[in-house]
């Protein structure tokens, strides 16, 4: 059945406008309705996590690098361990009940030197290639600058060093996200572009640091809205300071200005964070966890939604061996508490949830636990046995 409801999906999706430009030069639709309707219509949220933001880098911080390709190979998606995107994958997400997908994606290897900083061709071409994947099966998309923020400088990272020098993370940003918003202008309202990924600055008085982040998500509004196709009605997700729901929060916390006032806040959730990235605990769900959960996104829904800012948290998750009655149980509560405050989410997969060869999830009763919540059910999830 799986199989079938994927199949009509696409061939519905191939009679239909799809999301990005015709072969033609024509360009996606892009609808009269604000970002608030745009988010409305998310369910359940995915990321392709660890493949097209994969680079050479130091992932786990002791100061050496311990992920590179071999010598003479190029940075490809495969190189922290999953396999090549396939349009597959799109079909049986969307037949899962997968109607958005986060593509994070990692620049920093593929860049040129200093003034311009040209992308290299065959790696634009294959986000594209993987972008039009998830559209034709008539999904949102997110794409994003991702370990180009990452806390690994000596290694490539680079969008933190503007605390230190502006001007040189000025002319880079500009010249990159000038670049992406020229080769994607003409795809659908469905594309957003992203802002950053995770990045705060530690190395500044807190001000300040917010301070910087405005300034950054201004120069991320201007680029985009000055580069022309449908970018200047683009739906843009505006990086929350380190994405941390509290510090976004905060009174410091500042958008750009935008004209076309189409923007929306973008957060992560971790938390507890020895529970959701780490084995440290394994048990989520006394009583005490569903109030600061449910208290965080009550936070959130009055910071920004209450007041016409939508908000999207573009990853959530829980550590991989964790019991799983508790990771279900986690990511329905979150789920439906934001469901029912109009925030999409979505989970964070590096490749050990859904399998990409198999195409099954490998937490029992996960995906359906999720699709239970944005189902506009009225229930209280229940932590299983």
């Amino acid at each position: 059945m799986k199989r079938i409801l994927a199949m009509l999906v696409t061939v519905a999706v191939a009679l239909g406008a799809v999301g990005c430009s015709s072969a033609k030069g024509g360009k996606g639709q892009m609808r009269d309705i604000t970002s608030m309707e745009l988010v409305s219509e998310m369910g359940v949220g995915w990321n392709l996590g660890n493949t097209l933001d994969v680079c050479s880098a130091d992932r786990n911080g002791d100061g050496r690098l311990d992920e590179a390709p071999e010598e003479g190979e190029k940075v490809d998606e495969t190189l922290w361990g999953n396999v090549m995107t396939t349009p597959q994958l799109f079909e049986e997400l969307k037949a899962d009940g997968i109607n958005a997908v986060r593509i994070p994606v990692t620049w920093r290897d593929h860049i040129g030197k200093a003034p311009d900083y040209k992308i290299d061709k065959e790696w634009l071409e294959r986000v594209h290639q993987v972008v039009k994947y998830a559209m034709q099966q008539d999904m949102y998309v997110i794409i994003n600058l991702h370990h180009d923020g990452g806390g690994d400088p000596k290694y490539g990272a680079w969008i933190r060093k503007a605390s230190r020098d502006y001007e040189e993370f000025e002319e880079k940003y500009t010249a990159l996200w000038t670049q992406i918003a020229e080769s994607f202008k003409n795809y659908s309202d469905k594309l957003i572009f992203e802002s950053m990924n995770e990045v705060g600055f530690d190395d500044m008085r807190r001000k300040d640091g917010y301070e910087l982040l405005t300034k950054i998500n201004q120069l991320f509004v201007d680029i985009i809205r000055e580069s022309g196709g449908n970018n200047s009605e683009r739906h843009l997700l505006i990086a929350g300071y380190w994405t941390d729901t509290e510090m976004t929060c905060s009174p410091m916390y500042k958008l750009p200005v935008d004209p076309e006032d189409r923007m929306i806040v973008s957060v992560h959730y971790y938390t507890p964070w020895q529970f959701c990235t780490t084995n440290q605990r394994k048990i989520w769900g006394g009583a005490g966890d569903v109030r600061v959960m449910t208290a965080d996104v009550n936070k959130l829904k009055e910071t920004f939604v209450d007041n016409g800012i939508p908000v999207i948290i573009g990853e959530y998750g829980t550590g991989a061996g964790n019991d799983p009655a508790s990771r279900v149980y986690f990511c329905e509560m979150l789920t439906k508490l934001c469901a029912d405050s109009d925030i999409p989410c979505f989970f964070w997969d590096n490749g050990e949830e859904f399998d990409r060869k198999s195409f099954e999830w490998r937490t029992q009763g996960l995906i359906e636990a999720l699709n239970r919540a944005v189902s506009d059910e009225d229930y209280v999830p229940v932590k299983q046995s």
